[in-house]
Parts: structure tokens; sequence; C-alpha cells
């Protein structure tokens, strides 16, 4: 049996917008279906901690307002 909790070994990860909207687990975690996708809502804040596995996001870099 796979601990769920240990597998993903980043409990890290900088993101840039480049990687919005941002959704754990990602494809590049080892076990990409060790829980549910769930969308993270970085953009005000800056980070984001995911409820299931507990992977802290950071946006690396500013956020680029877009105004009509």
């Amino acid at each position: 049996m796979q601990n769920h909790t240990t597998d993903n070994e980043q409990r890290q990860i900088e993101i840039t917008i480049e990687d919005l909207p941002l959704h754990c687990p990602t494809p590049s975690m080892r076990l990409w279906n060790s829980h549910p996708r769930v969308f993270l809502p970085i953009e005000s804040t800056g980070q984001a901690l995911c409820p299931y596995c507990g992977t802290l996001y950071t946006l690396k870099g500013a956020m680029v307002a877009s105004h009509p």
C-alpha cells in the first residue's frame, strides 16, 4: 500500500502565471491521482495550500492586471 501523504515528494512548489489556473495534483506529481483534482485560488494572495495533501504553492513573479 502506498502512502499518499509522502509519495508526492515536493511539498512546496513555485508556479508562474503560465501554470494558471492552478490545480492540485499537478501533472508533474509522481502520484497525479493521489487525490481528487481541486482548483486552488492563488491569484489574490500569491499562495495556496492544497486541502488534500498540504502542498504549498507559491506564485513566482507578479500578476499582470488585464484591463480592456
